[in-house]
C-alpha cells in the first residue's frame, strides 16, 4: 500500500491511496490529480515515521481515455523518481489479468480514508474492509466493479487496490454514490483486467531511467 500525498498549486495537501506495481511504478486513480506527489511507502500508522520511504513522483500517466465527468477509465500510473526498496512492509501487488465475466469473490479494500462520513480527518491507521461485489447493468455498462452497503471505501481511499481471494488486485477504488437518497451507497472500482495491455505498455515504454 502506498499513501499518496498530493500537493496542490496553493501549497495545500490531500491524500489518495495507491499500490506498487514494481519498484518503479505506483497505480492509483486518475481523479487523484495534483501538481506534484510524494509516495509514502511502508506506512501503517501515519504518525509513526519509522522505516517509511518518502519518494517523489517523477512522471504521471493517466489513462488516455479517462473521462473526468463519468469517471470512466479512472486509473493512473505514477513513475517514482527513485526505486522503492522492498522489505517486509513494502512489496508489490500482482495484477489480475483474467476477466471471464465472472465476479471475483471475497474482496477487500484498504486505505487511510475517513472511516466515518461525518469526520473531516483521515484515519491515522491503515484500515481494511471486506466488500462483496454486485452485478448490475450500470456497472457492466461502465466496465467497472461495484459493491454496495454501509461498509466500503471512504473519502481518501481513492486509488487503493480492490484485492480478492487470490491476493491479486482486480480494481482501483474510484468513487461512491447513492442511486437514490434512501438507497445504499454504491462503490465503484476501475477494472484492472480490462487495462492490463495499457499497463504493460506504459511500464515497457517508461521503464528505463
Amino acid at each position: 500500500m502506498v499513501l499518496l500525498e498530493q500537493h496542490t498549486e496553493d501549497g495545500g495537501k490531500s491524500h489518495c491511496g495507491g499500490f506498487l506495481l514494481n519498484e518503479d511504478f505506483v497505480m492509483t486513480a486518475a481523479h487523484c490529480q495534483a501538481k506534484s506527489y510524494t509516495a509514502l511507502l511502508g506506512v501503517h500508522n501515519v504518525r509513526d515515521s519509522n522505516g517509511i520511504q518518502r519518494i517523489s513522483v517523477k512522471d504521471t500517466f493517466p489513462h488516455k481515455d479517462y473521462n473526468e465527468t463519468e469517471l470512466i477509465n479512472d486509473i493512473m500510473i505514477l513513475k517514482l523518481s527513485s526505486k522503492a526498496h522492498f522489505n517486509n512492509n513494502v512489496s508489490h501487488i500482482a495484477l489480475a489479468d483474467r476477466d471471464d465475466g465472472s465476479l471475483p469473490k471475497l474482496c477487500s479494500v484498504s486505505g487511510w480514508g475517513r472511516n466515518d462520513r461525518n469526520s473531516k480527518y483521515m484515519s491515522l491507521k491503515l484500515m481494511e474492509v471486506n466488500v462483496t461485489l454486485t452485478d448490475n447493468e450500470l456497472c457492466r455498462g461502465k466496465k467497472i466493479y461495484c459493491s454496495e452497503g454501509e461498509a466500503g471505501p471512504g473519502e481518501g481511499d481513492s486509488g487503493g487496490p480492490l484485492v480478492c481471494e487470490d491476493g491479486k488486485a482486480y480494481g482501483v477504488v474510484s468513487s461512491s454514490h447513492k442511486t437514490n437518497p434512501d438507497g445504499p451507497y454504491v462503490y465503484s472500482y476501475t477494472k484492472i483486467p480490462k487495462n492490463t495491455d495499457w499497463v504493460k505498455q506504459i511500464i515497457k515504454n517508461n521503464g528505463k531511467f
